[in-house]
């Protein structure tokens, strides 16, 4: 007999869905509906107000009662599962536990048009594999992991596994702190991980995986030491093939089984926040693959994907787009966008492929993609979506961030939703990557002709919240490392690196960058093997990581390099005028003017000895960092002591500075 729902009576208030709190673990009302004569009895966990908001695209939390649960009825334990399939004539639970049996574990359809299965098998322990054994559109039989599972088998084993995420967090002081650490005016330096391939315990074997614990107990005190603020990590959900590094996805509410349970990543998380460490997750929203057991036509027709290939399928990556526009497909993304928050207490998602979620035409010719009902390239579900994701996410964990990759001008990326924004808290600022890896590939001797695509980044860097990225797609697919990409001899590439890294760390708005980048890897990033930490018995690449840690110290310790980041009162230019001889110099500025910084760029390898500047309201200046230091592998023949400074114009109190700029190198003054 089907359960009983309870029905909100005309006196009651309804609780709007993102108010509702968490249901209980166990829901005994109406259980003597139960009939505990069968092999799995009927039971649920849902209201009605669940139903309507999945159906809507409003339920945020449908991690809770979607998926598999451990619980007890009647005193006896076992899993609960429900699994949406709207297109199913039956659903029954397959595993090991019945001898994948289709007809043993038949799950019970709610008769309320919801295309929700559901039901609780007695008994059933933690760590069974099973899947859901679908006989759907046009009679096709399908066996599909469970889209909310928390745990599957290790690739290539395809079958989630009943588990539970009981876990004792012990990162309080880091949770009731972490506002400070993730706001937009604090120091953001990430170190982009990809968690097989940073370290194995065999090199070139891309079967020797270190654990979590093993990965933790290395990883926590190396990004410690380098004095990074955040890790993000590569997609840690669970997907089946090593070489899409995470980016095609089976298990959305899963942490890749590669490593362990999802208990031992979440004292890997729990681990960095003890030790001052923000966490973000590299999230995939935009497709996913077609492997037979994911969502890829889940219950026999298009149940998580458009319908019309136009929009449902990904040219770039031969698989499949989320229909944002379906009801239950929102209240999937935005529930596992929250369900990382919530229970793994990260600190921000860096959600992958934007563009190719908000343009229609993204990647297709004509013909090929139809327009909006506006006439439009615009993806008009997908960003109604984003901007839900975003309210959500902000709504309920307000100290944290939520950033883009989106690489083209689409307005308002990092701008709050009521001001016809997206509501991002922070961009990628592809066009500062590009146009700065070109213009450090030029021969110095050519650089004085390219300095417009140097300085062009400050024409529009305050329209968004711009994070600078050199991450892993800089260094693949033929792309070359970032050693390899500055010209000149080998003295020569580790100081136009260290140059670059300098600007980085100086240019106003975030910084990441990828494992490897930060000690000079001499090959390209390859996931079947590990990085060349080999590389650090030669002091050219153990001083570059050096000068690395020391820049990552200067942009947590100066305030000028970070308080006004995303504001334009925290930048100015002092010299675009030598051209000729390739030295730029600019200034940045905190909410103190004591704490002003100002930085010389010598982009040519000249030494130039007395250059001067003029420069407003500061009569002293002392050199706190230089790049041609021989701590960092420089030469340490030109640096400045106590640059001499002279009055100019008292009116305006305009001071003339005598430097000395290394070649190839920059210097900052305080």
């Amino acid at each position: 007999m089907q359960k009983k729902t309870k029905t909100a009576s005309a006196k009651q208030k309804l609780v709007p869905p993102e108010k509702k709190k968490a249901p209980p673990v166990k829901r005994y009302e109406d259980i003597h509906f139960v009939d505990t004569g069968k092999a799995v009895w009927n039971y649920s966990l849902f209201t009605d107000e669940d139903i309507r908001n999945f159906q809507q695209g409003t339920w945020y939390r449908a991690y809770e009662v979607l998926g598999s649960h451990a619980l007890a009825v009647l005193d006896t334990p076992g899993y609960y599962f429900a699994v949406w399939a709207p297109n199913a004539t039956a659903v029954s639970v397959v595993g090991d536990f019945n001898s994948w049996n289709k007809f043993l574990h038949p799950l019970f359809v709610r008769q309320d048009n919801s295309g929700i299965w559901e039901g609780f098998i007695p008994e059933l322990e933690k760590g069974e594999a099973y899947k859901y054994h679908i006989v759907g559109y046009k009679g096709i039989e399908v066996d599909k992991g469970d889209p909310y599972a928390n745990f599957w088998e290790l690739r290539p084993k395809t079958a989630s596994i009943s588990w539970n995420l009981d876990y004792t967090w012990n990162d309080a002081a880091w949770m009731k702190g972490r506002k400070k650490n993730n706001a937009l005016e604090a120091p953001w330096s990430i170190y982009e991980v990809h968690l097989a391939s940073w370290m194995r315990p065999v090199k070139d074997d891309e079967e020797s995986l270190n654990s979590y614990a093993q990965i933790t107990e290395r990883l926590v005190p190396y990004v410690k030491g380098m004095g990074f603020t955040h890790i993000e990590l590569m997609p840690v959900m669970e997907h089946p093939f090593d070489g899409s590094w995470g980016y095609q996805g089976t298990g959305y509410f899963a942490p890749t089984s590669r490593f362990g349970t999802p208990q031992d990543f979440m004292a890997m998380i729990d681990a960095f926040h003890q030790e001052g460490i923000g966490v973000i997750l590299d999230w995939v929203p935009s497709h996913f693959p077609y492997d037979i057991h994911g969502l890829f036509m889940f219950d026999g027709t298009h149940t998580y994907e458009y319908a019309d290939m136009r929009k449902g399928f990904h040219p770039d990556w031969n698989s499949y787009i989320f229909n944002y526009k379906r009801g239950e497909v929102k209240s999937f993304l935005v529930s596992n966008a929250r369900f990382w928050f919530d229970r793994f207490h990260i600190d921000g998602i860096r959600v992958d492929a934007v563009s190719s979620m908000l343009r229609l035409d993204y990647s297709r010719t004509e013909g090929q993609w139809e327009p909006n009902e506006f006439g439009g390239n615009g993806n008009i579900e997908a960003i109604a979506f984003i901007k839900e994701l975003n309210e959500t996410i902000y709504r309920d964990f307000p100290d944290v961030q939520t950033i883009a990759e989106e690489a083209t001008d689409w307005p308002g990326i990092s701008r709050p939703t009521n001001s016809d924004g997206l509501g991002f808290g922070m961009k990628w600022m592809m066009g500062w990557m590009h146009d700065t890896l070109d213009y450090f590939k030029f021969d110095p001797i050519f650089r004085q002709f390219h300095q417009d695509k140097f300085s062009f980044s400050m024409m529009y860097y305050f329209d968004e919240n711009f994070m600078l990225p050199l991450s892993h797609d800089e260094v693949v697919h033929g792309k070359s490392p970032m050693l390899y990409k500055m010209p000149g001899d080998e003295w020569q590439k580790f100081a136009n690196l260290r140059l670059l890294y300098t600007y980085m760390y100086t240019h106003p708005g975030a910084k990441l960058l990828f494992m490897g980048n930060e000690f000079g890897q001499t090959t390209e990033w390859n996931y079947k093997s590990e990085l060349s930490w080999e590389l650090l018995r030669f002091d050219c690449h153990r001083l570059l990581q050096d000068c690395v840690k020391d820049l990552n110290g200067l942009y947590r310790d100066q305030p000028a390099l970070h308080e006004l980041q995303f504001d334009p009162g925290g930048f100015e230019w002092v010299n675009l005028d030598h051209r000729s001889e390739s030295v730029i110099a600019y200034r940045r500025k905190g909410k103190k003017k004591a704490e002003d910084l100002l930085i010389v760029l010598n982009m040519t390898p000249v030494v130039r000895r007395d250059w001067k500047l003029q420069i407003s309201g500061k009569a002293k200046w002392t050199e706190i960092f230089n790049s041609d230091a021989t701590g960092y592998w420089g030469t340490g023949d030109v640096y400045n002591p106590a640059p001499e400074c002279r009055l100019v114009d008292k009116k305006d109190k305009i001071y003339e500075i005598n430097i000395h700029l290394p070649a190839l190198g920059a210097v900052i003054f305080r």
